[in-house]
């Protein structure tokens, strides 16, 4: 006999979908898979000494306060750090701006939570990031796509955006595409975004992680009072600690703070304390440099190899920064039908179909070149032009 489930899903579970980002890297398990899907930074550059350190320091100094609940604001300290650095960067911010969060994904959650009703409008570009739309979709926004070139969202198009509650951007070597806005461009978008009264929430994960030149000043330090901005020590630490931090206009920060707190009332304090005495003496100054000249590396060397082995007909832009190559192929390709060749040849990517709010281009893939050796990404794309040869 079968028993009925007395439990009732919401209806916004329905939109919870898996993200197959985390679905492809189960395959990349498989012994001998090269994987150039998963945008994990590279743990050779995690500070493992500078954070066992950091931890006896802090369980020595204050042991009581790092083990007990914390403000739901986050350390007072690492809020300051934050609110100088942006200042650094040409934001006006003060520290009760500050929220720290559980990973810059839990900012956008929050945001979603906050400013998202049920049929509201949520604009994104095209492509963006998955996370984002994983993040905003059980709010049930219709989701508008505005038209992007390699320089970012096309300021013409976002006409397309009026009326919606935010425009969701990441301006610096974006996530999946690569690229990075031109000051230019940024200038153009903050103007046409102001005159649409378009609120923009600006996605910052990778700005640290540039190769030759820095990014230009966020969006946010053009239109502070429109502008939400998320943060993540991730990409220039280390993402098992889960830490982020949500700048926003003052008038959002009591409702971004009361969602945290029904969430899970604060971001753990042990971890806001190790890395605040990690980074508050300048250690980043030192140890990012050497971030941005592994990742450099290992940029040229998928660059070197897409120029060896790829087939005509296929197309990327060099990234300047990041983590990402955001290849186009030919339009009668299938980049999840291709998948399982490649994977049969040993390689593993993400189609990039995924990345798409509307109007998915099933001819394109994202590639990650941090985690993998400048050698296996000689084999892995040399793997992956043979897959695409053969499905041609």
């Amino acid at each position: 006999m079968t028993s009925r489930t007395p439990w009732q899903l919401a209806q916004r579970a329905h939109r919870m979908n898996p993200s197959i980002i985390r679905e492809i890297l189960k395959v990349t398990e498989q012994p001998g898979i090269i994987s150039l899907a998963g945008g994990l930074p590279s743990p050779d550059g995690f500070p493992v000494d500078a954070m066992r350190e950091a931890t006896a320091r802090v369980l020595r100094d204050t042991p009581r306060e790092a083990l007990q609940y914390a403000s739901s604001e986050g350390l007072p300290a690492l809020r300051e750090w934050v609110a100088a650095m942006l200042r650094g960067h040409g934001q006006q911010v003060d520290a009760a701006q500050v929220l720290i969060t559980t990973g810059s994904q839990q900012g956008l959650d929050l945001v979603g939570k906050v400013l998202v009703d049920p049929g509201s409008r949520v604009a994104v570009e095209s492509p963006t990031y998955l996370g984002a739309l994983q993040a905003f979709a059980p709010y049930e926004p219709v989701f508008t796509a505005v038209d992007c070139d390699d320089d970012g969202p096309l300021p013409d198009a976002l006409h397309t955006a009026e009326g919606a509650r935010f425009l969701y951007l990441l301006p610096n070597f974006q996530n999946p595409s690569g690229r990075c806005m031109s000051e230019a461009r940024r200038a153009a978008v903050v103007a046409r975004a102001q005159a649409l009264n378009l609120p923009l929430v600006e996605d910052n994960p990778y700005g640290d992680l540039w190769f030759d030149a820095p990014p230009p000043p966020p969006l946010a330090a053009r239109w502070a009072d429109g502008t939400v901005y998320l943060g993540s020590f991730s990409k220039v630490l280390a993402p098992g600690l889960r830490l982020g931090y949500v700048v926003a206009p003052a008038p959002l920060v009591p409702k971004l703070l009361q969602a945290k707190q029904a969430a899970d009332l604060h971001t753990p304090g042990f971890n806001q304390r190790v890395v605040h005495e990690v980074i508050r003496d300048g250690f980043l100054d030192t140890h990012v440099p050497t971030i941005r000249a592994r990742y450099k590396a290992q940029r040229d060397a998928m660059r070197a190899a897409l120029e060896a082995h790829m087939p005509a007909g296929c197309r990327w832009t060099v990234p300047t920064g990041g983590m990402f190559f955001w290849v186009e192929l030919p339009a009668n390709v299938d980049a999840i039908a291709l998948l399982p060749k490649a994977v049969a040849n040993g390689v593993a990517f993400v189609p990039g179909a995924a990345f798409f709010a509307e109007q998915a281009r099933a001819n394109t893939m994202r590639l990650s070149f941090v985690t993998v050796s400048p050698q296996q990404i000689e084999r892995g794309i040399r793997a992956l032009a043979a897959a695409l040869k053969e499905a041609a």
